[in-house]
């Protein structure tokens, strides 16, 4: 895959429909911004419509706000069945290193926002859904260890950045599976993958840790990038023309901050085996499968 030296996000998309969950701030909202410029119909997935309603006045073109808590499966499958159809589906909703806690559904917060929520919606979606699903991951997946008999932390001591990271192994595990899904039926969609590097959003505003949240804080504005050049991996990721299963990230040191190019993951991350066991646990805990026949391995 060729590196995006200097990549500008000239992107006609005209004629095309967006889903971005939660579009309300941060990398979402200016993902969907300069989807919105470029004459694409920009769905803005929120949880609180009326910060939705707000960050939607800022934006200029077709710009819909609609309620979606990816934390709660019942708003999933309520946005699900009412969204019609869609070219591009992106993930982008996440809580960082937030203290433990358990959803309505009975899951850890961040298993439940960052991975379970979109492998909901992502499948509930699939047949409405025209061109590809992007997943937004982190480079912090690389730290992860996935326990499969424990994704909702009850056996092990709860460590937030922990389960962050592992919920962003999970994102791209979920990628990958999807993607081999896809291919064994003869779907011509894609399911990839992207992470913005160092970016400075509010994501790391809710440790419940003074400290921890001044570090994130600022050390993403010291080392990091704008919202602004952040999202060009997200939106390289969901316009431009890339096989199947890439991962799109920043091109500079450790993949901090630069230009949108394919990056590599870790060698969990393109475990296959622990992606089926991720992909079975989670429609297990959901109760929703991938809606499209799968043909039989040889």
């Amino acid at each position: 895959m060729a590196k995006a030296d200097h990549w500008v996000a000239d992107l006609p998309q005209t004629g095309r429909r967006f889903v971005v969950t939660g579009g309300s701030g941060g990398l979402g909202l200016e993902t969907a911004r300069v989807l919105a410029a470029n004459g694409a119909d920009v769905v803005l997935a929120v949880r609180n419509v009326a910060k939705g309603a707000a960050a939607a006045a800022t934006l200029t073109g077709s710009v819909e706000v609609r309620r979606l808590d990816v934390a709660d499966l019942s708003s999933v499958r309520e946005f699900a069945a009412e969204i019609g159809p869609v070219d591009v589906l992106i993930n982008n909703a996440g809580v960082l290193a937030v203290p433990y806690a358990l959803t309505v559904d009975g899951f850890e917060t961040q298993l439940a926002t960052n991975h379970l929520g979109h492998f909901a919606l992502a499948n509930l979606m699939l047949p409405q859904i025209s061109d590809r699903v992007v997943a937004i991951s982190s480079d912090s997946h690389r730290l992860a260890k996935l326990d499969l008999t424990d994704l909702n932390w009850e056996r092990r001591p709860y460590k937030g950045f922990t389960a962050y990271t592992t919920s962003k192994l999970a994102n791209l595990l979920f990628t990958a599976e999807l993607q081999r899904r896809l291919t064994q039926t003869g779907s011509t969609l894609r399911s990839v993958a992207a992470h913005p590097g160092s970016t400075a959003t509010s994501i790391t505003g809710n440790t419940g840790n003074g400290f921890k949240t001044w570090v994130g804080s600022w050390g993403h504005k010291i080392a990091g990038m704008s919202v602004e050049k952040g999202a060009l991996s997200s939106l390289y990721a969901a316009t431009m023309d890339i096989p199947g299963n890439s991962f799109i990230g920043p091109d500079g040191f450790k993949e901090m901050s630069g230009w949108p190019t394919g990056v590599a993951r870790s060698r969990d991350a393109v475990d296959p085996d622990l992606a089926k066991g991720l992909w079975e646990r989670s429609e297990e805990l959901t109760g929703v499968r991938f809606p499209l026949p799968v043909a039989p391995t040889e």
